[in-house]
């Protein structure tokens, strides 16, 4: 696929193909399209199912009467729980919900949640869930994170807050989520999350109510939220137009294998890893993401190197059992993004630190995060444990592409960066000064190599008022993208 979108870029710069037709030439969107294209799979109740008619509570009286195991068929029309905000589907352990063609559950904007409770191993196939109204942080299926749920060829749109969380050993498979409040999944769970799948997938248009404008800093925006996920495949993929990031990573997220992904037109960052663990990122296209962030930094004057993918505070870690002990990004297609990757550590973030705004947590090597004080902060190991690290980041065979008109930038828009900031923060910190703008540039792994640039692509090593050419990037002290190739884009006539 790399080879592909590689060819098809190269052809966009020599003129010889439109670049609206980039993504349709390597990823057809409409190979990639779920909504509005899920296949009707039951216009009749299979043996055994409980018919279930679109009338007002009859979905949830069924439910209650029934025993565990249950498969139910809704009807075609339109199934509603009620006018109670509490109205809601409380399934038992191993019930099946199966929408007929047309079959509607229907918030009509007074209920808060669709389906509710602790049941594991619960199914949701070819429904569609619209007009609920979650609260900021709260979904609107499987609200309360069952373990085993299988979510299946469902449309959920339309809905405040979160369409959809998450439970252990999830399965979201072949679902349009679109259009959401919030987000189109908020996979977060009160207890161990561990083994998600996410194949198939339409994610598009979530974060309808700017939550990071309502609230400044919430950090609680994008097509898809993870917490303290253990074990995750993100693959096949179409995550376009989301308000803020399209994929977020956030906090103690560990052995991620993200491949074969399409992301498109997100307004930030296509794919933002932050304080976690162990990833592969692989054989992704991302086209035209984080244009909307990057312009209003540009904007702002402000110099920091936005990326699309933005790995903050997160690294390989050996102790941390994943697939692999690195984050390593290769064999990826970047065509006309705000810039490229970004490696960021912050100085002043670390367990215990007021700087921290993942309040209460330390990182996966400390368990109580009231060890990480003076004086013991200061020594082996805690002085290292303490720290989530962007380190042993492997950034290889991958294509950079970038046009500057195609997304309307005048400069600061075709970046790579490995930096920090100088260390300030508290006052008992361990790391201030330049320790860890030292660290993150020359000491902890993080590397470039066999990369591909065509267009007029800038380097940023250890702070942001270094902006390097090719030349100074390859050569001492940084020696990055050693075997890379770089082509400045051809003129036309």
């Amino acid at each position: 696929m790399a080879r592909t979108l590689a060819l098809a870029a190269a052809l966009v710069l020599s003129g010889l193909l439109a670049p609206s037709t980039v993504a349709a030439t390597a990823q057809p969107p409409t190979a990639w399209a779920v909504c509005g294209r899920i296949a009707a799979r039951y216009p009749t109740p299979p043996p055994g199912a409980v018919v279930v008619r679109p009338i007002d509570e009859e979905v949830q009286r069924l439910t209650a009467e029934r025993p565990s195991g249950t498969t139910f068929w809704l009807a075609p029309g339109t199934h509603t729980l009620g006018t109670d905000q509490y109205g809601q589907v409380i399934p038992k352990n191993g019930n099946v919900y199966l929408g007929a063609p047309g079959a509607v559950l229907d918030g009509r904007g007074r209920n808060r949640y669709a389906f509710t409770g602790y049941a594991t191993n619960v199914v949701l196939r070819n429904l569609t869930v619209r007009h609920f109204v979650a609260p900021r942080d709260e979904g609107v299926v499987n609200h309360d994170s069952g373990d085993g749920w299988v979510i299946e060829r469902n449309t959920i749109e339309n809905n405040k807050g979160a369409g959809l969380m998450a439970g252990a050993h999830q399965r979201v498979r072949g679902n349009c989520l679109r259009n959401n409040g919030q987000y189109g999944m908020n996979a977060y769970k009160d207890g161990p999350l561990t083994d998600m799948v996410l194949v198939g997938n339409e994610i598009s248009g979530n974060n309808v109510d700017d939550w990071e404008t309502v609230t400044p800093g919430c950090g609680c925006t994008g097509g898809v939220k993870f917490w303290a996920l253990d074990g995750a495949v993100v693959r096949d993929n179409w995550v376009h137009g989301n308000r803020g990031p399209g994929l977020w990573a956030d906090t103690n997220n560990n052995n991620f294998l993200i491949e074969h992904n399409l992301f498109e037109y997100n307004d930030a960052e296509a794919l933002f890893y932050e304080i976690s663990y162990n990833a592969v990122v692989r054989d992704n296209v991302f086209r035209a993401n984080t244009v909307v962030m990057g312009r209003r930094f540009a904007g702002s004057g402000d110099t920091f190197p936005v990326g699309t993918i933005y790995i903050s505070e997160s690294g390989g870690e050996p102790r941390v059992a994943a697939r692999t002990n690195r984050i390593e990004i290769h064999d990826n297609t970047f065509v006309n993004n705000w810039s490229g990757i970004t490696l960021w550590e912050n100085a002043d973030r670390f367990c215990n630190s007021p700087a921290n705004t993942s309040f209460g947590t330390c990182t996966k090597l400390v368990a109580n995060p009231d060890r990480c004080v003076r004086p013991r902060i200061a020594r082996a190991p805690l002085y290292h444990d303490c720290r989530w690290k962007t380190q042993r980041v492997l950034i290889h065979h991958n294509r950079f592409t970038l046009d500057p008109a195609a997304i309307g930038c005048d400069r600061g828009c075709g970046r790579m960066a490995v930096l920090s900031n100088w260390g300030t923060y508290p006052r008992w910190s361990p790391y201030q000064g330049q320790v860890v703008q030292q660290a993150i540039t020359f000491k902890q792994g993080n590397l470039w190599h066999h990369n591909t640039y065509v267009g007029p692509w800038t380097f940023t090593p250890f702070d942001t008022s270094r902006v390097l050419n090719a030349a100074a990037w390859q050569a001492a002290p940084y020696y990055q993208d050693v075997c890379s190739a770089f082509t400045l884009l051809p003129t036309t006539c």
